[in-house]
């Protein structure tokens, strides 16, 4: 493997990094103080739109795939990782409430007809304010096991009707449209289940409540439910004839496949930047000269390069469409994992001053935990390993 990384690429990675010093992270900071999302209209939204962000990927009816060369693989994936670690560095919760199409976008570009496409993606391309999407599958009764969704889908006549109730989903109550996993019939499991559009202002939509949260406080983390909500034909993801073979539910673990990294990126991000204020703290006050502080910060660097590897390797596998379901979960198990080990050194050498919490570094220890949640926790990736590498039964 190699992952070099061409001038572009280090450029646009020093910009993230001045905006992230001047303006991610003063803006997290103050959220975090708040306690709550950044509001719809702040200013910090509309200046990134300005800028060109929050657009999507979706180039028109005709997309032309990004290649990493003459013939050759892409890139795409694993220079997104470089870009979210950066991100994520600066403030993980103030990356995720950044406009744009966010998690449903690769479910959308892979399963959506073109007409689809130009309905949900169009008003991405070149954004007239800040807009949101968001992908909800996540229900009070079915977190972790994604196979045991209960929102249900009822065909009634020219269209369907969706009833149930989601929780933690990101930036749900802002964004113009939904894409909800619903099933036909929970008894047939992952096999029935289906993906929905259904957009803001849709009657029996509602019930939208921001939930409290110890750390990310940036972004929104909403549970909303659906009432007898009855949305058009079009709004089925991929159309009727997508379904002919059980591909919804595998189209969305796809999708979880691709984030996990993303997700295990975060965390390496999170822990650097825990690991740099650990160590300007241990200069200040002297503590580098003891030989077990030197020793623990060293360790904490060596596992945080090797998370950082683990994250690259499943890229680059995604990157050549070839199989990565061990190597996504490996990554996000290991670096959440060392992400909170991070962190939590970083506490221990605060001592007294972590428990004020005012120190980004506690901060830190707050957000990072939820890396070890979103998307299938710690355990969770060790199932999946295991039913990989060790014949593990599903059952």
């Amino acid at each position: 493997m190699k992952f070099e990384i061409d001038k572009a690429t280090r450029d646009r990675l020093e910009m993230i990094r001045e905006r992230g010093r001047a303006e991610a992270r003063p803006i997290g900071l103050e959220a975090d103080r708040l306690g709550r999302p950044i509001p719809v209209d702040d200013p910090y939204f509309a200046k990134l739109i300005e800028r060109g962000e929050g657009r999507t990927r979706w180039s028109g009816p005709a997309p032309k795939e990004p290649k990493g060369g003459a013939g050759g693989p892409s890139q795409v994936t694993v220079m997104s990782l470089l870009f979210v670690e950066e991100l994520a560095y600066w403030d993980r919760g103030v990356m995720v409430a950044t406009p744009g199409v966010g998690l449903p976008e690769g479910n959308v570009l892979a399963m959506g007809t073109e007409e689809q496409k130009e309905r949900f993606l169009g008003p991405f391309r070149e954004p007239d304010r800040p807009r949101w999407a968001c992908f909800a599958m996540t229900e009070p009764g079915a977190g972790s096991d994604a196979a045991a969704i209960q929102t249900s889908a009822r065909r009634d006549g020219e269209g369907w009707v969706l009833n149930g109730a989601k929780c933690f989903i990101g930036n749900a109550s802002r964004s113009d449209w939904i894409l909800v996993q619903a099933t036909l019939d929970p008894s047939k499991g992952r096999a029935a289940q289906r993906a929905f559009f259904v957009e803001q202002g849709t009657p029996g939509l509602g019930g939208f409540r921001i939930e409290k949260k110890m750390g990310l406080k940036a972004y929104e983390s909403t549970s909303f439910t659906l009432q007898d909500c009855r949305i058009p034909a079009s709004n089925l993801l991929g159309g009727e004839e997508r379904y002919e073979k059980p591909s919804g539910f595998k189209s969305a673990m796809r999708v979880f496949n691709a984030g996990r990294p993303i997700v295990a990126a975060n965390a390496v991000g999170i822990g650097r930047a825990a690991l740099d204020e650990a160590r300007e703290f241990a200069r200040e006050h002297g503590l580098l000269g003891d030989a077990r502080t030197r020793d623990r910060l060293e360790r904490a660097a060596r596992k945080l390069k090797m998370a950082r590897l683990l994250c690259l390797r499943a890229g680059w596998l995604a990157d050549r469409q070839k199989p990565n379901i061990v190597e996504a979960s490996m990554s996000k198990a290991v670096a959440a994992e060392i992400g909170q080990e991070v962190t939590s050194l970083g506490m221990e050498l605060l001592g007294t001053v972590g428990a004020r919490g005012d120190h980004l570094i506690e901060k830190l220890y707050r957000d990072v935990k939820a890396m070890d949640l979103v998307e299938g926790t710690g355990q969770i990736q060790r199932v999946i390993m295991a039913r990989k590498l060790v014949g593990l039964p599903r059952d």
